[in-house]
């Protein structure tokens, strides 16, 4: 077997390339394809996000737990459920935006639902098994740790490829347009799948646990650690405000783009400046926090976040340009979070091994995808009612000022609020701080071998 090196690293991103692809385009997009090609009401198309990521973060949790059970094959435990499940995933993603004329509303409605929900469980089957698969292709923290950066490269170099190609190619005159879509889905298909594969081939799982020495898996056992683990639980929480107040801020910037700023297609410069702020995070995260911790740095951004998006707020009188401009300061603080969030599952990994001596990375990968997925459930819920609450209505030419006003009060204080939430919980809650950390390693290392040298005994 080959050592761990830069191909890993590649194929690692490619992952995330793949997962994105279709995951920027949802979250970005699929709100406005139900509004404006379906011409579904935006409550309704709420309700039906908040079900279907509900559901998903069930199901994130069983198939995480269902891979736990399984021991490892000729090709790894995980990798063979990236091969088998992502060809009915890019199917799945592309039957969303086929749009058939002329029929009613009630078969617009039951094809979204059955579609998406379809959708977000084929998901699950890739995306919990690539998340967990990091702690398998290396044994060495501080490689995993750089697995995480990859992995963000990987997302942001899609979403750059969505977010500037999906507008430019899915709008016409300022108008969402259903053949346009389709062929964005379909091309974005092609990238997703043939990502997927590079990932399956290039990457190779050398960590395998010894199966007669791996302990029974026992629910209630892994229910009581979880139980215990507070900077597991402080995670969760702090990630599932994060994710609402990321997943709306998705949603409301196509309207607040389209509607407020009178131009849709100028979302493609948000979306390269956005990317540019991940690009200039990457050199900047590791000694960041090599000299003060990921808990210190990612809390630092999130504050910058939420005081950015309050002066945004202050000023509703800004052209998108001058918008956009300040608004990249804010989008350079969470930046930071997402370069270091998959290396803190590492961490809640690690210590929820210390706390029962279980090691189910399936299982607590899962979990933080089920607080992921419920934050974009109720992103979803509030999404759509907060757009249909200020008055949009997809049948007028231009909406009223109060909505505009609305639309602007939602991608702009609404927010402000909820980063400053997450900042709170991750700056004053979380335990693992960069001492806590080190001593972690040390600690569980110790237990480890007290561990085998009782099984010795």
């Amino acid at each position: 077997m080959r050592p761990f090196g830069f191909r890993d690293k590649i194929g690692y991103l490619f992952g995330d390339f793949g997962n994105d692809f279709f995951f920027g385009l949802v979250a970005s997009f699929l709100m406005v394809y139900y509004t404006d090609v379906f011409h579904l009401n935006p409550a309704g198309v709420g309700g039906l996000f908040l079900l279907a990521r509900l559901w998903d973060a069930v199901a994130d949790v069983s198939w995480g737990r269902f891979i736990d059970t399984k021991k490892a094959g000729k090709n790894g435990k995980f990798k063979p459920w990236i091969y088998r499940m992502s060809f009915p995933l890019v199917i799945s993603g592309i039957l969303m935006f086929v749009h058939i004329p002329g029929m009613s509303n009630g078969f617009y409605t039951a094809y979204a639902y059955v579609t998406y929900i379809l959708w977000g469980t084929l998901y699950s089957t890739v995306n919990i098994p690539y998340g967990s698969m990091a702690s398998v292709i290396t044994a060495d923290p501080v490689e995993r740790t750089t697995l995480s950066t990859w992995r963000s490269l990987g997302a942001t170099l899609a979403q750059l490829i969505v977010g500037v190609v999906g507008p430019l190619l899915m709008f016409v005159n300022n108008k969402a347009d259903a053949n346009h879509f389709l062929m964005g889905a379909i091309i974005f298909g092609i990238l997703s799948i043939s990502s997927y594969m590079a990932c399956y081939k290039l990457s190779v799982e050398r960590v395998v646990m010894n199966e007669t020495a791996k302990p029974n898996v026992n629910l209630a056992k892994t229910l009581k650690g979880i139980s215990k683990n507070k900077p597991l639980i402080v995670y969760l929480i702090g990630s599932l405000i994060f994710l609402i107040s990321l997943m709306l801020i998705g949603t409301v910037n196509t309207y607040l783009f389209k509607d407020y700023f009178g131009n849709a297609k100028i979302l493609s410069m948000l979306s390269l400046v956005q990317s540019a702020t991940i690009f200039i995070g990457m050199p900047l995260v590791k000694p960041l926090v090599s000299k003060f911790g990921k808990k210190e740095v990612a809390s630092a951004g999130f504050l910058l976040s939420a005081l950015v998006y309050f002066i945004l707020y202050l000023l509703p009188n800004l052209s998108a340009i001058q918008y956009i401009a300040i608004l990249s300061i804010g989008m350079f603080g969470y930046a930071l979070f997402n370069l270091v969030s998959w290396a803190f599952i590492t961490d809640l990994v690690d210590y929820h091994e210390y706390l029962t001596g279980l090691r189910e990375d399936g299982t607590i990968y899962s979990l933080y995808s089920f607080a992921r997925k419920v934050g974009q459930a109720v992103a979803g819920g509030i999404g759509g009612a907060a757009v249909a609450a200020v008055g949009y209505n997809p049948a007028l030419q231009s909406q009223t000022q109060s909505t505009l006003n609305g639309i602007h009060t939602l991608g702009t204080l609404v927010p402000a609020i909820g980063l400053l939430l997450v900042f709170a919980f991750i700056a004053f809650l979380y335990p693992l701080n960069k001492k806590r950390t080190a001593q972690l390693v040390i600690d569980l290392e110790v237990k480890r071998n007290e561990m085998n040298s009782g099984k010795t005994a």
